[in-house]
């Protein structure tokens, strides 16, 4: 009787559905350049990871699966090319992947593609990072909590969910914040939404299990791209530094005034 008692109380979290959207970008380390009309970003010789906003919400949405036998899915807008990327985030737990089949030129039809899944799957949760560490938008979270008219918390910093609510803590200027919102819900997450040191790393079994785990391809149902890159422009190279002998100040500040401009 205990037994079917605690399956009772359980239900609702043994059937909690997670989304997670992620964004395949160049690694870190990775040279950037741009194509000799500077019309678009090159691609020849990219290292692509996960997106690491993006890496500590998978972590967090695997976390819950693993403490309430959440389903993880994960989902991407994004060519063949980013399959290598969403094969990882299968590695690291996620149950299975679905890959819109188009180049994420705007965020809001990028935002529209991952909507229409989260429609079509029924999902409680969806995770998102709160910003690609490519173009800086910060703005496809918001975009499909605004088109699902969901709850929506950005700068996600901790999160804990309890049946159909979720507490979350996120940063704002000057402090921290906690929310209890209603699920189905949106969550940007960043750094501090799990710890640096439990980010997961592929183990072989999870790699093995991956490679048997389904990749749905789905085509574009937005063909309606609202922003185009004109042009791109290199950050200009840092000048060389100068060091100066902490006991010659005259030419410190000669430096700072004549050369630095800055006094």
């Amino acid at each position: 009787i205990s037994d079917c008692i605690w399956q009772i109380k359980n239900n609702k979290n043994l059937h909690m559905k997670i989304l997670v959207c992620i964004s395949s970008v160049p690694d870190t380390t990775s040279k950037i350049n741009f194509t000799a009309d500077k019309s678009a970003f090159d691609k020849n010789g990219i290292q692509w990871v996960i997106n690491p906003y993006d890496e500590f919400a998978l972590t967090k949405a695997v976390k819950l699966q693993e403490s309430q036998g959440a389903t993880v899915t994960i989902a991407t807008v994004g060519d063949a090319a980013t399959e290598a990327v969403m094969r990882k985030a299968l590695d690291i737990g996620a149950n299975d992947a679905i890959r819109v089949n188009a180049e994420p030129k705007d965020s809001i039809t990028v935002a529209k593609e991952l909507a229409k899944i989260v429609e079509e799957g029924g999902y409680d949760l969806v995770f998102c990072g709160k910003e690609s560490i490519d173009y800086n938008g910060a703005a496809v979270p918001a975009m499909i909590a605004q088109l699902l008219n969901r709850p929506f918390v950005n700068a996600c910093v901790g999160l804990e969910v309890n049946g159909a609510e979720a507490t979350a803590v996120r940063e704002i200027e000057g402090g921290k914040e906690t929310l209890t919102v209603k699920l189905p819900a949106v969550i940007a997450g960043q750094k501090g939404m799990v710890e640096e040191k439990d980010l997961i790393i592929p183990n072989m079994r999870g790699i093995m299990s991956a490679r048997t785990k389904p990749l749905t391809v789905k085509e574009p149902t937005e063909t309606d791209v609202k922003v185009s890159a004109v042009s791109f422009d290199a950050v200009p190279a840092r000048a060389q530094v100068k060091l100066v002998s902490a006991d010659n100040l005259d030419e410190l500040v000669r430096l700072l005034h004549e050369e630095a401009k800055v006094i």
